[in-house]
């Protein structure tokens, strides 16, 4: 639905710890006009410059909490991201990327919120990998970003 806003184009940033990159960010917004509860929040499909990096890899930063892995966030049922937040997604990169332009590949995974369906208990148990289609929610496909790494991190 807002497929084409879900990254900020000039948040691409290199992630820094002890003076050394470890990772990059970006700032995403999520495509469900309604916001979601976290919990239902269940990851990205990511691809950079045509290396993949699974769920396992990223971390999200929402509500002025530090950058939480999914498996934690699986667990916040009761705090919101509400449409128009701006969120982080951080992704574990050793070295983080290079200077100049990169291309984004991303899918947003976002259980539904209403009605239920027959597999919805089964995906509490085992979330389906984001970038398969299976509970993808309001990105259907996956979208296209070309983002210039920004100064800044430290």
């Amino acid at each position: 639905m807002f497929d084409q806003f879900l990254i900020r184009k000039d948040s691409l940033e290199n992630v820094y710890e002890n003076g050394k990159a470890v990772g990059f960010k970006f700032a995403v917004r999520i495509a469900d006009y309604r916001g979601c509860f976290l919990s239902l929040h269940n990851g990205y499909y990511i691809n950079c410059d045509g290396v993949e990096y699974p769920r396992e890899l990223q971390k999200f930063e929402i509500n002025g909490k530090p950058p939480r892995d999914f498996e934690e966030i699986k667990k916040c049922v009761w705090e919101h991201w509400n449409f128009d937040d701006e969120a982080y997604v951080y992704v574990k990169k050793e070295g983080g990327l290079e200077k100049g332009s990169h291309v984004i590949l991303l899918q947003q995974s976002i259980l539904a919120q209403y009605g239920y369906m027959p597999w919805d208990e089964e995906w509490l148990k085992n979330p389906p990998i984001p970038g398969s289609g299976a509970g993808a929610g309001k990105t259907a496909k996956i979208c296209e970003f070309h983002l210039e790494l920004q100064e800044g991190g430290k």
